[in-house]
This record gives structure tokens, C-alpha cells and sequence, in this order.
């Protein structure tokens, strides 16, 4: 019906005596959140809406419910539809309507979509530019998800902006980021999710971090979580404190006290411990170094038998001997 009897219509006035407004506002209610709450005095108009839409999987769960509702027990008045928290079939919805809005020359093997693909469209009503690439969106999405995007297209500041040629779409150009990158945003933002490779976490978190997005840089905390080494843990804890990552930065110093041995001898930690050193504010000699004192918890904590805790001993005190030789008291 978008594509041909409504087709450019930003009105559509339904009349029909049958289309009862509250079952169509609870339908609408499923169509974008998975769930639905409606009096049950209203579920017959719903049901016969799911049928009229092949919304099968919504008319199985009314029916299903309808026949618990009619059980002895308390009276129901409302009847409440919630997905398991596991059901991923919204978040894969979703994900065919980011399929949908990536470019052409970008789309993978999407497999077999539950729709007509000739001549299918998402009816998009923004498309933003990245590095000559075209991705048709929805500013609904962009603005419900992102505070940045809101501002965006309200026309508090915009980037750069001109009329799509194809469909007259406003257009807006991103600058400073990667189509690769803005793919796992496009995907976050419509289905919460993206499978982001760890090699692009500390790509992705910076875009997330600008867009404001924290649920994507909790997702690029738990891609940088897979790369910790030897190596790696002191870079990746600076940037866990900058980014504001609480659990990476946890994970991050639990790791550096399985490892504590080798780091003692790596000059970027410490560097690391003079720097959190100095940014104490106004630090008296013997003041605790947060870096340090999480350090000293997880050599702690870990040590459930007497070997452990001797080994334990051995490492918290080769930690004061650096401490020492750096002139830090704490």
C-alpha cells in the first residue's frame, strides 16, 4: 500500500467502519516496539488486523493469551504482550530495514528477505552521505537513537546538505568517517546490535562517542576487551578512562594484575601510574593512586589459597619497590 495506493502521501485517512483506532494503535505499538497492550474488550479488531497485515507470529501470541485470559483466576482486564528478552525476531526485523538502507554496492548476502525485493522500498526519508556512498535512512531512527542526529536534521547545525537527486530526499554529508564505520552505526541505531570486529572497535567508539551513542561504545568496549595483552592493556585502559568505560577499565586493571610481574618492567605503565599521579588533584604524599589501589584489589581478591596468596605478597611488594624508585608514596 506505500509503494502504490499511498505512495507519496505524508496523510493516509483510513475509514473503513472496521479499523477500530485503539486495536490500530496497539498494532502500531507491536509493528515497532515487539509489544502490545490493549483492553481486552479491543483484541477481536486486533486479531482481524493481524490477519489483514499476515502479522501471523502477533495473531498466534493474541490467541495464545486470549486462551490463558479465559482460564478461573483474576479478571483481565488488559491483555499484555512481551517478547522473551532471547526472542531476537524484532532485532532481526530491524536489521532487514538497516539491510534495506545500506548502498547497493555495500549489501552482502542479505538471503532471502520475508518481502518482495523488485521494486521494494523502505519509504526512507533522509539519506546520508559517506565518502561518495549513498545510505537511504529514516530520521525517525536517527533522531529516537542519537541527541547528535536529533540536532542534525532539527537544523541546529548541519554538516552539508543538498536534495538527493533520486526521490528529492534531503541529503546530508558525513565527514570523518568510513562507510565501514557508519555500517555498524546504521545497524546499532535500527536493531541495537552490530557484530563489530575488535579491529575496528577503537574506530567505531570514536563515531559513537561524537554521536552520542553509549550503548554502541559499550559494544566497542567489550570488541576492545578481546584484544588485551601484554602489549595492548595499557593503550587500551587509556582509553577505556577517556572514553568512560567503566567495565573495560575494570577489565582492563584486572588484567594488568595477572601480569603485573612484566608490566613493572614496561615504561608505558609507568608512565601510566606517574600520570594518574599526577592528575589526583591536589595529592599529598601518601594519597592513594586509583590506578594502583585497583591494581592492588584484583592481586588481592584473586588469591584464594596460600601459594596464591604468597605469590600475591611477592607481586603487591615488587609494586611498592616501582613505586619507590619513582619517588611515589601511596
Amino acid at each position: 500500500m506505500l509503494d502504490t495506493k499511498w505512495k507519496g502521501k505524508s496523510v493516509v485517512v483510513l475509514r473503513h467502519p472496521l479499523i477500530n483506532p485503539v486495536a490500530f494503535g496497539a498494532l502500531l505499538q507491536y509493528l515497532y516496539t515487539g509489544c502490545l497492550d490493549v483492553g481486552v474488550e479491543h483484541v477481536g479488531d486486533c486479531e482481524r488486523l493481524a490477519k489483514q497485515c499476515q502479522l501471523w507470529d502477533l495473531l498466534g501470541d493474541l490467541e495464545a493469551k486470549c486462551v490463558l485470559a479465559s482460564k478461573p483466576g483474576p479478571c483481565v482486564k488488559v491483555l499484555t504482550i512481551e517478547p522473551p528478552q532471547a526472542d531476537p525476531r524484532l532485532r532481526e526485523d530491524l536489521a532487514l530495514l538497516a539491510d534495506r538502507a545500506l548502498p547497493p554496492e555495500l549489501r552482502g548476502d542479505l538471503g532471502e528477505l520475508p518481502f518482495p525485493c523488485d521494486g521494494f522500498s523502505s519509504c526512507p526519508d533522509v539519506c546520508f552521505r559517506v565518502d561518495g556512498y549513498s545510505f537511504l535512512c529514516h530520521k525517525a531512527f536517527f533522531c529516537g537513537r542519537s541527541d547528535y542526529f536529533r540536532a542534525l536534521l532539527d537544523d541546529h547545525f548541519r554538516e552539508n546538505e543538498e536534495l538527493e537527486a533520486s526521490g528529492g530526499l534531503l541529503a546530508i554529508t558525513l565527514h570523518d568517517i568510513s562507510p565501514a564505520v557508519f555500517t555498524h552505526v546504521l545497524y546499532y541505531i535500527y536493531s541495537d546490535h552490530t557484530e563489530l570486529p575488535p579491529e575496528l572497535a577503537y574506530d567505531v567508539l570514536s563515531v559513537a562517542d561524537m554521536y552520542l551513542l553509549p550503548g554502541l561504545k559499550q559494544l566497542c568496549g567489550r570488541g576492545l576487551a578481546q584484544l588485551l595483552d601484554e602489549d595492548s592493556v595499557v593503550g587500551v585502559w587509556r582509553v577505556a578512562k577517556l572514553f568512560g568505560l567503566a567495565r573495560l577499565e575494570d577489565q582492563c586493571t584486572k588484567f594488568m594484575a595477572k601480569v603485573i610481574e612484566k608490566l613493572l618492567e614496561r615504561e608505558d605503565f609507568v608512565e601510566a601510574v606517574k600520570e594518574e599521579a599526577a592528575a589526583v588533584t591536589a595529592r599529598q604524599e601518601t594519597d592513594s593512586i586509583p590506578l594502583v589501589d585497583d591494581i592492588r584489589f584484583h592481586l588481592g581478591s584473586a588469591a584464594q589459597t596460600c601459594s596464591a596468596m604468597e605469590q600475591a605478597g611477592r607481586q603487591l611488594r615488587a609494586l611498592e619497590d616501582l613505586l619507590a624508585s619513582i619517588g611515589l608514596d601511596c
